[in-house]
């Protein structure tokens, strides 16, 4: 039988501890090397991903100095060299690097160490990004922290501009909250839209993301503003407007799909609708069928919309892409969608009458039932 991959044990295990520890005791031969390694290492069957690293963080504050702004030069000694910067995406760094910024956050997030810390969360997001480290100084010095990122959204290096977007992303995942206006970060955004490095653009991309489920218009008329400006290339302008409005999009937002170029009246016609499946056992599929016409030259975005049935009798709605095209007038595409009523944990299925919707640019076009079973 085939393991389970394991991403805590694929990110944290005894060579990459090793390696770490190996970076500390090469800037130091007095670092207890094979201590730290051992201590660490027989905790982590019992301890999730995110536990290790906390685990190995305080493994570095019994080995490393009591003082705080002597353990920070320590850990910037103990630093690998820097990123590649000639690489432009997908350029995260090492895992096991990840406590570091941690141990700065834990120890140096005070009024005493603001700058020192800062300064050395600026040096570890160019190994690995401090993108959750930051947030307890955000939280904590707001107006400094703030500055401090402002700064550094000019900075030549775009792991430490990736910083100022992404550290400050409202719902960043896998992070603590930050309790700062999302306005606050626009300055920010507004440098580093224009960047030339993806890696930056897709993080101000998924910042935007986030506060589109906050403020929808906001989004829409910054995302105009930063189009007109025509500071960003055609290309990577489009890259940042379809990944930003992709939860508006999903949920069929017309002025979202009209500024990408969808209109939200498109002249079509829907022909030869078929149910193949009236009645749906559970753990099989609804399959449905139609003929799209289209009544001039345009851009659709076709989607459709289950209505799921909640115990407390309401509906859920849930948005399914089918697909975008552009077609010519009087174009007829064919459209066959299967979907899948599978047994999940996470999700309990309801029978009864489900009602489903298909939607054009943001507009119901045509809606039919169908019994869950």
């Amino acid at each position: 039988m085939k393991e389970k991959f394991s991403l805590k044990d694929y990110l944290f295990n005894k060579k990459s501890v090793t390696y770490l520890a190996d970076l500390f005791f090469r800037s130091d031969n007095s670092f207890p090397r094979e201590r730290f390694i051992e201590h660490v290492i027989n905790d982590f069957p019992n301890l999730e991903l995110k536990q290790r690293i906390t685990r190995i963080r305080d493994e570095l504050h019994i080995v490393l100095s009591e003082d705080y702004p002597t353990a920070l030069t320590q850990i910037i000694k103990a630093l690998p060299p820097e990123l590649n910067t000639t690489k432009t995406d997908n350029d995260f760094g090492d895992f096991i690097l990840a406590p570091l910024s941690s141990y700065i956050a834990e120890y140096g997030c005070k009024k005493e160490y603001l700058k020192v810390s800062l300064n050395g969360l600026r040096e570890c997001t160019k190994r690995f990004s401090a993108e959750d480290a930051i947030r307890y100084f955000i939280n904590a010095f707001p107006v400094e922290t703030i500055q401090f990122l402002e700064r550094g959204a000019r900075s030549d290096n775009y792991h430490v501009r990736r910083l100022s977007s992404e550290g400050m992303r409202p719902k960043l995942p896998w992070c603590i909250n930050i309790t700062i206006d999302y306005r606050q970060s626009v300055p920010i955004l507004d440098i580093l839209y224009s960047d030339k490095t993806r890696y930056v653009t897709r993080s101000v991309a998924n910042h935007m993301n986030d506060i589109s489920k906050i403020n929808p218009d906001f989004v829409i008329q910054k995302l105009s503003e930063w189009e007109k400006s025509k500071r960003q290339k055609p290309n990577e302008m489009s890259f940042i407007l379809h990944h930003s409005l992709r939860t508006l999009v999903k949920k069929g937002n017309k002025k979202a799909l009209e500024l990408l170029g969808f209109s939200s009246q498109p002249k079509i016609c829907i022909d030869n609708f078929s149910l193949s499946t009236p009645r749906v056992h559970i753990g099989s599929c609804l399959e449905f069928s139609f003929d799209l016409t289209s009544l001039q030259e345009q851009h659709l975005m076709v989607d459709y919309i289950v209505h799921h049935q909640l115990k407390s009798g309401g509906t859920n709605p849930k948005v399914f892409k089918i697909k975008k095209v552009s077609l010519e007038k009087d174009e007829v595409i064919h459209i066959n969608k299967k979907q899948p009523f599978r047994i999940m944990t996470t999700k309990k299925l309801y029978p009864g009458e489900h009602v489903c919707e298909i939607q054009i640019n943001g507009t119901i076009i045509y809606k039919f039932s169908f019994i869950l079973v």
